[in-house]
């Protein structure tokens, strides 16, 4: 895997550059939101993703006879980046979650009736597969869908669907079998936000942004608006989930929040002496930049495998995209931790007071990344599907040009810890390599 772009990458990523120094706006751009500063929730922000449309940068990557590019994600990942360093909204939801799932298993009048308007920023979804008794555990849902002449009626809750109260269309699942496995009795819906009989009530949450709970009452949805093949809805939600844990969890953010970090060790002194000189402050801001660096090329890898498998060139990247999800999101929080504790007593003050460490940051990363580790599945989430995911064929891991491990060192020898498999070396060099 190469870790350098391209003279042709590089020069994408100054042209997206210049156009974000063009539109700049602190209405668009605002860091001090974290993670939601993601989300197209206001005007502003949507005529900005008009512009990216119009530059041909919402479709890269979709086929050519769709309105896309097909290039090559990394163009893809270079444009996310940049939004996120600047905190602005994020391609991902339309064009990745609900775009690439329409391609793949949509029908003929989804695809003309949605896409369109997605390349041309002309729509928002909301995504709704969470409930009160199936949060990471989407397979659990219980909203209820009926079938009836020409169509299916909707009863039930959806919770923390953050994009309800702007949305247009809701991209929803429900349980059309109950009597299946609760893998295979799920549909995927499109339903339009202001149908009769959607009712969405508003929760503030501690970083002071808005998510939603959305009740169904006999909500009518024709068939045409039933994505794929009924029952199958789990699937196009697990394939579409690998690409939420990537494009919502971009690095950009984390490796700002580390930059501040460092600036204010570099210029603070505590007891009269420069903190930057304290050992143990120099020992963890070392450990924090090495695992800043990790996850940056965990990243990497994921880009790398989403092309080949579009490629056709490989399977689904669903091992590595929750092996980043789960290392980044739980890094963010030591960093936040790590920046409080390294900042002092002034880290409590928020973001605008004028002493506060770190522009405030400090106190608004603490509050957010407890929320990165639950968002697109929850850390133990994470952890369940990558330990589905392994043992991993050597040559997989290693590629067929390094040959294969001694025997000693494969994953073949049963555990009594996992019950399966005890790897050992192997599985912790496949993740930090290739």
């Amino acid at each position: 895997m190469n870790f350098d772009f391209s003279p042709e990458q590089e020069a994408f990523r100054a042209e997206v550059e210049a156009f974000l120094d063009a539109n700049d706006d602190p209405e668009v751009f605002d860091p001090t939101r974290e993670n939601m500063a993601q989300i197209v929730d206001t005007p502003k922000r949507r005529a900005l993703m008009k512009k990216l449309g119009e530059q041909g940068w919402l479709g890269i990557t979709w086929p050519r006879e769709y309105g896309g590019q097909e290039g090559d994600g990394v163009y893809e990942y270079i444009l996310n980046e940049a939004l996120a360093a600047r905190g602005g909204p994020q391609i991902g939801k339309g064009v990745g979650i609900i775009g690439k799932t329409l391609i793949a298993h949509g029908s003929e009048f989804l695809k003309e009736e949605f896409l369109p308007k997605i390349l041309a920023n002309e729509v928002e979804f909301a995504v709704g597969y969470s409930e009160p008794e199936a949060g990471s555990d989407a397979a659990a849902m219980k909203l209820k869908a009926t079938e009836t002449e020409g169509g299916w009626i909707l009863n039930g809750q959806k919770t923390w669907t953050t994009s309800a109260h702007f949305a247009e269309w809701y991209w929803v699942g429900a349980r059309t079998d109950p009597d299946a496995p609760k893998h295979f009795g799920i549909t995927l819906f499109l339903v339009p936000m202001d149908h009769p009989g959607i009712t969405v009530q508003g929760i503030w949450t501690m970083g002071d942004e808005r998510t939603n709970d959305v009740f169904f009452d006999d909500v009518f949805v024709p068939e045409e608006y039933v994505v794929g093949q009924l029952n199958h809805g789990f699937q196009y939600i697990s394939q579409a989930l690998d690409l939420e844990r990537f494009t919502m969890f971009t690095f950009s953010p984390v490796k700002q929040r580390l930059d501040l970090l460092l600036d204010h060790v570099r210029t603070t002194t505590r007891d009269g002496q420069p903190l930057r000189e304290d050992p143990r402050v120099r020992s963890r801001i070392a450990r924090l930049a090495t695992t800043a660096a990790v996850a940056h090329g965990m990243g990497l890898r994921v880009v790398d495998a989403s092309m080949k498998a579009e490629a056709g060139g490989g399977a689904p990247p669903t091992i590595e995209a929750s092996e980043y999800k789960l290392f980044t999101t739980e890094f963010s929080k030591v960093l936040a931790d790590a920046s409080m504790d390294l900042g002092g007593p002034g880290t409590q003050l928020r973001v605008g007071t004028v002493e506060a460490p770190m522009v405030g940051r400090a106190e608004s990363t603490y509050r957010y990344t407890v929320l990165d580790t639950i968002g697109g599945g929850t850390s133990e989430v994470q952890k369940n599907i990558i330990s589905r995911g392994w043992p991993r064929p050597p040559e997989e891991l290693l590629g067929p040009d390094r040959g294969r491990p001694p025997p000693s060192r494969r994953c073949d020898r049963p555990g009594p810890r996992l019950g399966r498999t005890r790897c050992t070396g192997l599985a912790v060099a496949g993740r930090l390599g290739s």
